[in-house]
């Protein structure tokens, strides 16, 4: 029992507690046009709250490493279905091609309300980052699985407006409950899914903003670049071919 406890306050303290953080300092780093960082930071958010619930619910997923599409497919081993939208899965597979590359190895672009994507994607992604398939001693001494009736608060969610579902003990709870909390502002800035208040609508920036890698603008230089700093082997692959292709146009 003791090592169930532990395994659970894991996920919680290292997984989900960690995505919340990450969660906030994406929506910080779009609103100030950091928009190389909020890839990473959401990516960190979603990898970090799918490899909570994997844990909950003792899913041995010790592979994922950053690729959210990897997790997904791990997600398919769980008891539930982890219900998303289809922008919900858009804004993951947007995540998944651009969110890895923290030193501009691929080119990205950025367009569209991404921040309103985020927030819908984590608050229906963080639903089920608690212990929800657990037993219950009822009054007459006979055990209770409570899956299905977690799920079904869940699902009941979407009826309601998206702040009034809260996790027990969150960091993004107690964050918005407490006034003075140095992060608050940034949680709660024209969120429509975590805060005190039911907003219809929000007013965010919805940028067209682009940039091209320094591999792909000149992706010659690769075999000087794998000399002094490690490429995961796909980018090398990818741009030795692309370098291939270039020279043979040239």
């Amino acid at each position: 029992m003791e090592t169930e406890i532990a395994l659970n306050d894991f996920a919680t303290r290292s997984f989900r507690d960690m995505a919340d953080q990450d969660y906030i300092a994406a929506r910080l780093s779009y609103r100030h046009g950091l928009y190389s960082q909020f890839h990473w930071q959401s990516l960190q958010a979603i990898e970090k709250y799918l490899k909570a619930i994997l844990l909950y619910n003792r899913i041995k997923a010790t592979d994922i490493n950053h690729d959210l599409d990897r997790a997904i497919k791990h997600t398919n081993k769980l008891p539930f279905e982890i219900c998303r939208s289809e922008s919900t899965n858009n804004f993951i597979t947007h995540l998944s091609k651009f969110g890895r590359f923290r030193y501009l190895e691929s080119s990205y672009y950025i367009h569209g309300p991404k921040l309103v994507e985020l927030d819908k994607a984590v608050w229906e992604v963080r639903r089920y980052c608690s212990v929800i398939n657990y037993d219950l001693k009822l009054p007459d001494g006979k055990m209770k699985n409570m899956l299905d009736l977690e799920i079904e608060k869940i699902r009941n969610s979407e009826k309601n407006p998206p702040h009034n579902f809260k996790i027990f003990g969150g960091f993004l709870e107690k964050t918005v409950e407490n006034s003075e909390h140095v992060s608050r502002s940034a949680l709660i800035w024209q969120n429509a899914f975590f805060g005190k208040v039911t907003r219809n609508t929000v007013r965010v920036p919805t940028p067209m903003h682009a940039v091209n890698s320094p591999l792909t603008l000149r992706p010659e230089i690769l075999e000087e670049v794998v000399k002094f700093v490690f490429l995961p082997k796909e980018v090398v692959v990818a741009y030795r071919e692309a370098a291939r292709k270039k020279e043979k146009n040239a």
